[in-house]
Parts: C-alpha cells; sequence; structure tokens
C-alpha cells in the first residue's frame, strides 16, 4: 500500500528563535501554501512546535478542518551553540560526514535519527497522506534519508516555504519537489 508525505519547510520568518512568528510576507505564503495543497487528500498535519513551522501550516488546517499535531523530534537541527567563523562551510561538511558534530550540536546521523523516528510514527498511523513541517536543515536530513542524492545543494537552493512529496511505495520511496517559487 502507498502512502504520501509532504514534506514542508515553514514560511519566511522574522528569526531563528522558536517563538519567531512569521513575517507578513511569511502569512502571505502561507496561504498561498493552503491553497497550493487544499485539493490533495491530506489527513493528517504533524509539525515542529516552532511557531513559524505551526503558522505556516495553520491556513491549510482551518481549509482542511485538521487539527495540527506537534511533535519536538522535527524542531530545527543545532549545528553547533558557539559562533562558527565558516557556518556555511560546516554545515556543507556535515552533508559529507554525517558524523561531524560541533560544540553543543548533533550530527547530520544524529538529527536524521529523530526525523526518522517521528516519521515512522506517522506512517504508522492508517492516514495515507500526511503533512511534516519542519525546518530546512532538518527537511533536507530527511529527504536525503529518503533520496542519497539530496544533500548540501538541496538545501541551499530551499526556498521559504517548500514542498517535497515523498511517495513511499513497494518499489522504493520516490522525492519530489512540487513548490514553485511563483506559486
Amino acid at each position: 500500500m502507498q502512502k504520501i508525505l509532504y514534506i514542508i519547510r515553514h514560511c519566511q520568518a522574522e528569526g531563528q528563535q522558536p517563538d519567531a512568528p512569521l513575517t507578513a510576507t511569511g502569512r502571505t505564503q502561507a496561504a498561498a501554501l493552503a491553497r497550493f495543497l487544499a485539493q490533495t487528500s491530506i489527513e493528517r498535519i504533524v509539525s515542529s512546535p516552532f511557531t513559524r513551522a505551526i503558522q505556516s501550516v495553520e491556513p491549510l488546517a482551518r481549509e482542511l478542518r485538521l487539527e495540527i499535531e506537534t511533535d519536538d523530534r522535527l524542531i530545527e537541527r543545532v549545528l553547533s551553540i558557539t559562533p562558527l567563523a565558516d557556518w556555511l562551510g560546516a554545515l556543507r561538511a556535515t552533508f559529507s560526514d554525517l558524523d561531524l558534530r560541533f560544540v553543543g550540536g548533533e550530527s547530520s546521523r544524529e538529527a536524521t535519527a529523530r526525523a526518522v523516528a517521528a516519521v515512522t510514527d506517522i506512517l504508522q498511523q492508517p492516514c495515507q497522506v500526511s503533512v511534516l513541517v519542519s525546518h530546512g536543515n532538518l527537511s533536507t536530513l530527511l529527504l536525503k534519508h529518503f533520496d542519497q542524492n539530496i544533500g548540501f545543494e538541496t538545501w541551499y537552493h530551499m526556498t521559504n516555504p517548500d514542498v517535497f512529496r515523498i511517495t513511499l511505495a513497494e518499489s522504493g520511496p520516490k522525492v519530489e519537489r512540487l513548490w514553485q517559487t511563483d506559486v
């Protein structure tokens, strides 16, 4: 039996703090996201508890009359708790060396494991079509779990918001990017 999982990166936010809300542009993007996904057969929405992630799918949840469930395992990955001189280079390196960890941060392998655990729980439910709302880095690591061709460049070119569909079938997973910035 085939299952579909939409991975959504949150809309534009005012910052990176857990309680950072969407900007005015982000609220407009959230409404566009709801229009974009409203005709799908989504049965369940699971989100990072961060404000920007929840606000990104509130219009969709209202449209589909679904509750937004939160899962702490979907919070953004912490790369390091200390400033990195070349954080972009450090992030790139973590996509090559999955066990590379900086001070107080998670390795890619650790972050992927918690995201995959959340997905495993989602997929064990009877729903055929679910939405998972998270953050750029964690979403990319999750996509990489299903398609090894995904990596730093995918993250680098992601938009806020962004939408990927993972189709899970007996033949294996298929990952597709659906969002176009002109939507």
